[in-house]
């Protein structure tokens, strides 16, 4: 399995250099490689790279002291989340957060050292705010903040989602109504697709629809955590709670911004909002998922009695 998975990692780090040196800059972000027909957006590789890669870690060297896994995860996750983070694509790097934070957790990392590293990423996240952050970066916390500031700037987006939420009431306007914001072009045609696909939904299909959205994904949820616990071995806890971490991070960050409850940094919604790297990985975690579910009887090799988390 580790020379299953160390290619992968490896390949998306390798295409992160290339994207940096001859990538495809688009709104600002050089996140993309051109191959034709379509563009390869190069972090979600390198995401599917790191999971498997993690998730092999932590469950074949359990022997490791602890703070020496930290490390070495650490310096696994770094290696890509600097190179996302200077394209820049600060939507993919907060991602990678509670992926890496789920594994360790669920990789048998004590809670005193998960604590220590919630503690010293808080201390830190003033300095990364300051520094390591674009000025269109801050802005968008500034609007989060004050969704009134600067409403016909960069608050735009946010203002008019939230008016489309709200329009739509119960039912919604139906579907592409002619007196949606999104017909009248109000939510931005290269983003209403995209970011802000929740916006379109909550306007035409109204409360009622936008339930249905979240309901569908909490059932997904569950069947996910279920599957993750019920897995033959630690590799398969692992990988199932890896991806299913990235799945509903995603949905928590895109539907949160939509409504002002998360700063906007352009998170797509998995499985419904448009774009094709983006569509491949989510399905490729879920075929994963679906793996784990169908070997849960057969490990990848013979567990120890504290390796088996299986609730059966």
């Amino acid at each position: 399995m580790l020379w299953g998975c160390l290619p992968a990692y490896l390949a998306g780090v390798g295409l992160l250099v290339y994207t940096r040196m001859n990538g495809l800059e688009i709104k600002g972000a050089k996140s993309w490689i051109d191959l034709g027909p379509f563009n390869l957006q190069t972090s979600q590789v390198a995401l599917v790279g790191g999971i498997l890669l993690l998730a092999v870690v932590l469950s074949q060297f359990r022997r490791l002291h602890p703070l020496l896994k930290i490390l070495i995860c650490g310096a696994l996750v770094c290696v890509p989340l600097v190179m996302i983070l200077v394209q820049p694509d600060l939507g993919s790097v907060i991602i990678w957060v509670p992926m890496v934070a789920a594994m360790l957790f669920v990789g048998g990392i004590p809670r005193r050292y998960l604590l220590a590293l919630i503690l010293l990423g808080l201390a830190l996240l003033p300095l990364v705010i300051n520094f390591g952050l674009k000025d269109h970066q801050r802005s968008r916390l500034t609007t989060f903040l004050d969704p009134d500031y600067d409403p016909l700037g960069i608050s735009w987006n946010i203002n008019r989602s939230l008016e489309a939420i709200g329009s739509g009431g119960w039912t919604g306007k139906g579907f592409k109504a002619s007196d949606t914001l999104n017909e009248m072009g109000m939510l931005g045609k290269d983003i209403a697709h995209n970011d802000f696909i929740f916006a379109v939904l909550g306007e035409q299909h109204g409360f009622l629809g936008g339930l249905v959205v979240l309901g569908g994904f909490a059932l997904l949820l569950l069947i996910c955590l279920y599957i993750a616990f019920s897995a033959a071995d630690l590799l398969g806890t692992l990988l199932a709670t890896g991806f299913t971490t990235v799945v509903f991070a995603h949905v928590f960050q895109n539907v949160g911004m939509t409504i002002a409850l998360t700063p906007i940094t352009g998170v797509p919604l998995p499985f419904i909002s448009y774009g094709g790297t983006f569509l491949v990985v989510m399905l490729f975690g879920m075929g994963i998922i679906q793996s784990v579910a169908v070997h849960r009887d057969t490990p990848a090799r013979a567990p120890a009695p504290e390796d088996r988390l299986s609730t059966r």
